[in-house]
């Protein structure tokens, strides 16, 4: 694609386009890494990008740029074509989303497919080898279901949705539209729960349902379960990354985005904006408020404020945490003070 089509398409995204510096409009195969670029390629960079250092022995014939006026000075001098935007990774993202086209199935069902008779499948549907659908389920338009998925009964499912690999979707869930569910993530499995008496474990039933909002995307090998009455909810727009849990009767809120082995115990509400980093932990029944930012491996065990930014184990504002860790490595010194004074 000539890199003056490629500007003309990014002026109608939402990266902000500011201008565009093209010395020469050569033709744009594919993207990479602003470290690995080469002629014929695009890349990106944020002002706060760890491969700043790689600019000026970048072999890109085009780079996404902020409107930095030390950065584009550069770049002029060594003549290599920018496109100035307010959010050069949006624009990046529109990009391969240009360069790459996307695989599309034909839509169709695939002879090995299982499909209960009370079951109802929209119109444009693709269902891959081994997809098995349960008694009235009902499955919307548009939809893409790859091998060896399995969505059991009663199960509602909207329009315009991907269900990736081996994925299963338990009774009783309804998933609305736009959304992406990655292989091997199971939906609506038993919550654990149990009671104890007289030194056992008595199983409670779990009878409840899952509900996902719409344009909700889900990484590979989650869990997301059910509860014993009630609903677990995740609401639109929230992206979690690969071996998430959301334990039962857990409310999700909108566009919240969770990484990597985050845990959210039974009955913990989240609110809307939530970013959980990798390995966060959420106690049962804990309230976190709007907009919260939890850092790595931090582990949640009360109720947190709209708007905080918390770390640590047991969670504490970030501030306090900072402070806290740079005393951490001096304790066994301190100690050793405090048991001489002691003596004295």
């Amino acid at each position: 694609m000539l890199l003056s089509k490629l500007v003309d398409l990014i002026k109608t995204g939402d990266s902000k386009f500011i201008k565009a510096n093209i010395f020469e409009n050569t033709d744009i195969e594919n993207a990479a890494s602003l470290d690995i670029a080469s002629k014929n390629q695009i890349s990106f960079l944020e002002e706060n990008n760890i491969l700043k250092e790689n600019l000026g022995k970048t072999s890109a014939s085009a780079i996404i740029v902020s409107n930095n006026s030390e950065t584009l000075g550069l770049l002029d001098s060594l003549k290599i074509s920018n496109i100035v935007v307010g959010n050069p990774r949006i624009a990046f993202a529109e990009v391969l989303n240009y360069l790459y086209e996307q695989i599309n199935f034909n839509p169709g069902i695939d002879d090995s497919a299982v499909i209960k008779t009370s079951a109802i499948i929209g119109d444009n549907c693709y269902l891959g080898a081994n997809v098995y659908i349960g008694e009235n389920t009902i499955i919307g338009k548009n939809n893409q279901i790859f091998p060896g998925a399995k969505i059991l009964g009663n199960v509602q499912l909207g329009n315009n949705n991907i269900i990736h690999p081996n994925c299963v979707i338990y009774e009783n869930t309804s998933i609305e539209n736009n959304c992406v569910i990655n292989s091997n993530t199971v939906i609506g499995s038993e919550g654990f729960g149990f009671v104890p008496q007289n030194g056992k474990w008595i199983k409670m039933p779990q009878t409840g349902s899952v509900i996902i909002k719409s344009f909700v995307e889900i990484g590979t090998n989650c869990c997301i379960d059910r509860p014993s009455v009630g609903n677990t909810f995740i609401d639109e727009g929230t992206k979690m990354d690969n071996l998430v849990q959301i334990g039962h009767g857990v409310k999700v809120g909108k566009n919240c985005a969770f990484a990597a082995q985050v845990g959210i115990a039974g009955g913990a509400i989240i609110g809307d904006g939530v970013i959980l980093a990798g390995q966060v932990g959420v106690n049962n029944r804990v309230k976190v408020g709007n907009n919260v930012i939890a850092s790595s491996k931090c582990g949640i065990h009360c109720d947190i404020e709209d708007g905080e930014v918390v770390s640590g184990f047991p969670a504490m504002k970030n501030k306090s945490w900072l402070r806290s860790s740079t005393v951490f490595k001096k304790l066994p010194e301190l100690a050793k003070r405090l048991r001489q004074l002691d003596k004295k």
